[in-house]
């Protein structure tokens, strides 16, 4: 694909995310979400082979059994003969799991793993961050009923659980981003918007990291022990394994806290409970997926090292988990 293919492909993205995020109507929402969609395929399949031929057929099935109920709810509705109580209640269900089912939120979540172990890095941060906005707002204008509590839970325990068993880095990945998506959706339950600061703060933490790992083009966890050279370099990139497992005094820690310090105050100590031992879970594969830098000896050539731009990564690693907080501790 050219370049200026991928160009027009991402401005179309941008364009269609835009859109539902300023729309006023369903039928709208659901013309951007099926842009985006056809927008996002093409970009997967750059490179032509038969596994990405399997990620774009998945997740073309995937997004379009979501559209399909999201779109049979709109049209449907006004021909119910039911109370409005009973309507609001049953479109409100429905179209929270039509969203749950086009992020790859846990009951609904088979296809993700499968989708992001075919697609280079790049890709995954796209489906990870951008194409996760419209569908959280979309969610985020839905009225919370117990289905999306129901989804919080399986969430967290599901992309908790589901990152000890592998040790491909992008399904990893991909469980880490279920587990957050839970997060994300309590904080919409919380405050239609405190979500948008969650994702703001996930996405600047995932970028430095998406980026180190597409630059040595990693897959597996037993390639990490062949990049970093320095002890600095090692312990930098450790802290921002910490920072997305939520561990003080890190960035990742603050977006949890927020939802933490909400449910306290709203007597959910025991989704709060289920929430943090998930997280603590997740804190485990992402040691894992450090400690070979750390506990195997290794040597590398000086010339195997591209300077600038290594160190440029390091850089904004260091900035996002170190400085970051300590100007959040200010503001807040």
């Amino acid at each position: 694909m050219k370049n200026s293919s991928m160009t027009m492909f991402i401005t179309i993205i941008t364009m269609s995310v835009m859109m539902i995020l300023n729309s006023n109507n369903w039928i709208n929402i659901w013309i951007g979400l099926e842009i985006n969609m056809m927008a996002f395929i093409p970009m997967i399949y750059k490179v032509k082979n038969h596994l990405t031929s399997e990620s774009c057929m998945m997740y073309f099935l995937i997004q379009s059994m979501g559209s399909m109920i999201l779109l049979c709810m709109i049209l449907i509705t006004n021909t119910l003969m039911m109370t409005e109580m009973m309507i609001n209640t049953i479109m409100s269900n429905i179209l929270i799991m039509s969203m749950a089912i086009k992020m790859g939120v846990p009951p609904f979540h088979f296809w993700m793993p499968e989708v992001m172990n075919k697609m280079n890095w790049i890709k995954c941060l796209m489906l990870m961050t951008l194409q996760k906005i419209p569908l959280l707002f979309t969610m985020s204008l839905i009225n919370p009923t117990i289905i999306m509590m129901v989804l919080i839970i399986t969430s967290v325990i599901m992309g908790a659980m589901g990152g000890l068993n592998h040790t491909s880095l992008r399904k990893m990945m991909a469980y880490s981003s279920m587990n957050h998506m839970g997060w994300m959706m309590s904080c919409i339950i919380i405050n239609k918007n405190l979500w948008i600061l969650y994702m703001m703060m996930y996405i600047i933490i995932t970028i430095p990291l998406m980026m180190w790992l597409n630059y040595y083009k990693l897959y597996y966890i037993n390639q990490i022990s062949m990049t970093a050279s320095t002890l600095v370099s090692k312990m930098t990139l450790l802290i921002n394994m910490m920072s997305m497992g939520g561990m003080p005094p890190f960035t990742g820690f603050y977006m949890k806290w927020m939802v933490i310090k909400s449910f306290t105050i709203m007597n959910m100590q025991f989704m709060i409970v289920i929430m943090i031992m998930c997280s603590l879970l997740t804190l485990f594969y992402y040691i894992r997926m450090m400690s070979p830098m750390f506990l195997m000896h290794y040597s590398m050539n000086n010339w195997m090292i591209k300077y600038y731009s290594y160190k440029f990564m390091l850089t904004i690693m260091f900035i996002v988990n170190m400085i970051m907080p300590a100007a959040m501790y200010i503001i807040m």
